[in-house]
């Protein structure tokens, strides 16, 4: 039963392939405390229940692509006393943003067959750019503990605290070896945000950016290095332009890349 002394959370959804939404819900030990602590008043993904008013907290997954998403997210903040952006759509606009470097009348006649039903807009755009924002909370998909983190500091009045650090800390205190320095394999992790524990290097694979970039990144000393090590300008573009590419951090640096 709903309780008057519990904040109310919300939980909507954007453009998105839903998993941010699922880490909620992959909180399976967590989720009974949590429920005790807030009122779920509105969360389609886990129950049809939708509670009408003003949300405590409502947390936003995925990009705006259509004007009726962009009309829709001025909603939610009107009745949102804290909005928390969640995942890479939301706060970078996703791997949907790709196509902001593209045509997108191209696409859409590519990929659909009767693509004079669409309404999709030209570009994929984070949360950010069209309301104000209290918190990002970055990752493709987030991480569970950090997410929890955001939850606990909300319920407490406090800012979370996440480690604003490198993937590349990951790796050390997981014993891996350097693969940009031992295999001359192209990796974004000095860059990146931490939060996947520095699984593909762990993998032997370079860093995707799955969480975006960390504070205060020199993506362009970065990619320059990458270059003056061989890696091809095409390919350390193709690096920084994956799930968080549109990030302004990642879309300067490999912008640069194609106008150098």
């Amino acid at each position: 039963m709903p309780s008057a002394h519990r904040p109310t959370l919300a939980v909507f959804k954007f453009a998105s392939c839903d998993g941010c939404q699922l880490t909620l819900l992959d909180a399976e030990d967590e989720l009974l405390t949590l429920a005790g602590q807030v009122d779920v008043a509105y969360f389609l993904e886990a129950s049809s229940r939708a509670v009408e008013g003003v949300y405590d907290l409502a947390l936003v997954e995925g990009s705006i692509t259509t004007a009726a998403d962009a009309a829709r997210i001025q909603e939610v903040r009107q009745r949102s006393r804290y909005l928390v952006t969640i995942g890479a759509c939301a706060t970078a606009g996703g791997i949907q943003a790709l196509r902001n470097w593209a045509n997108h009348a191209e696409f859409l006649s590519a990929v659909y067959a009767r693509p004079d039903y669409l309404d999709s807009l030209a570009t994929s755009t984070p949360i950010s750019d069209h309301v104000a924002v209290d918190y990002e909370l970055r990752g493709c998909p987030i991480n569970k503990v950090q997410l929890l983190e955001v939850l606990r500091a909300f319920l407490h009045g406090i800012r979370p605290r996440l480690p604003d650090e490198a993937v590349c800390g990951d790796c050390k205190r997981r014993g891996t070896v350097c693969i940009w320095v031992a295999r001359g394999v192209p990796c974004v992790g000095p860059v990146t945000h931490a939060g996947c524990g520095a699984i593909c290097p762990a993998y032997e694979r370079g860093c995707y950016g799955c969480y975006g970039p960390t504070g205060q990144p020199n993506v362009v000393a970065l990619s320059e290095h990458l270059a003056a090590s061989g890696v091809r300008l095409a390919e350390v573009q193709r690096a920084l332009r994956n799930f968080n590419g549109y990030a302004p951090e990642f879309r300067e640096a490999s912008e640069r890349l194609v106008d150098g």
